[in-house]
């Protein structure tokens, strides 16, 4: 069996063509206006994003409030938990 091995050009990428730099172009203009134009109003609310960026950053980056993606044997005890025998700090014995 005689297999006649043809290449195919593969298609250019679309970020190589003029299009995509006629459209980084625009994009470029278009945000430069809008950060002109409401510089204001971005600069008022920046508080607001930087308040708002801290519960975001906890619940994303950490996980939430689980086990923070440890993950234990079903018989060793959990962070923060000591040994069931042991008395914890505190306790009267």
């Amino acid at each position: 069996m005689d297999h006649d091995h043809v290449e195919h050009e593969t298609p250019p990428s679309f970020w190589t063509s003029r299009y995509a730099i006629g459209l980084i172009v625009i994009g470029a203009v278009a945000g430069y206006f809008l950060l002109t134009e409401h510089r204001a109003h971005l600069f008022g609310a920046l508080p607001f994003l930087l308040l708002l960026a801290c519960p975001l950053m906890h619940v994303f980056m950490h996980h939430g409030h689980g086990d923070h993606g440890h993950h234990h044997d079903p018989g060793e005890p959990q962070a923060g938990q000591g040994k069931p025998d042991q008395a914890k700090q505190g306790d009267p014995s």
